[in-house]
């Protein structure tokens, strides 16, 4: 894998073998970035990596000049390595050993945008709980953004909060935004 953009532009990082993950592929990944970067500025996000894996997605974040990533992860291995990854590149990542549905459950802090990539067999429930999680428990900013990277034949639409999806080879990302209804007082009398 490598940096698509940013200061660490076009570093490859090498990830052991013996990790349980499947990293997104530069091209989704670049997609991806492309669609964020219509809708956010790099410079002032906080950003929330959920099943992180090598930390692939929160090195580019940071890479571009967010101020904080948190990288959460139940392998400890891929902590490990994103720990050392960032501190080599000098990225302002902090890497967090513990299971997505239990860090969603007492987070306290809320993000700009929230990143999740759980293994593409996850069941369509616990894919369903990961939004359900994070609107429940305010964890997204009001203009922020959830993405999910999953397989094609994982349906997202139905799901509350549900703003758009997009398709590359067998990888869809689905975006969730806060439905902000208008304010009756808005309303001239």
């Amino acid at each position: 894998m490598r940096i698509i953009s940013g200061k660490h532009k076009g570093r490859r990082i090498v990830a052991p073998k013996k990790l349980p993950v499947r990293p997104t592929t530069d091209m989704a990944k670049e997609a991806l970035f492309n669609i964020i970067n219509n809708h956010f500025n790099f410079s002032d996000l906080n950003v929330l990596e959920l099943f992180a894996g090598t930390g692939n997605i929160g090195y580019e974040f940071s890479s571009r000049g967010n101020t904080r990533v948190v990288a959460v992860d139940a392998d400890y291995g891929c902590v490990s390595f994103i720990k050392k990854t960032a501190a080599e590149l000098e990225l302002d990542i902090t890497p967090i050993k513990s299971d997505a549905f239990s860090y969603l459950e007492r987070c306290n802090t809320s993000f700009d945008i929230i990143f999740a990539d759980p293994p593409y067999d996850l069941s369509q429930e616990n894919f369903e709980k990961i939004v359900t999680q994070v609107f429940q428990n305010n964890i997204l900013d009001e203009e922020g953004m959830l993405i999910i990277e999953h397989s094609k034949h994982t349906k997202m639409e139905h799901v509350l909060n549900f703003s758009f999806s997009k398709h590359y080879g067998g990888t869809t990302f689905s975006f969730f935004e806060l439905a902000i209804e208008e304010d009756e007082e808005d309303v001239d009398d």
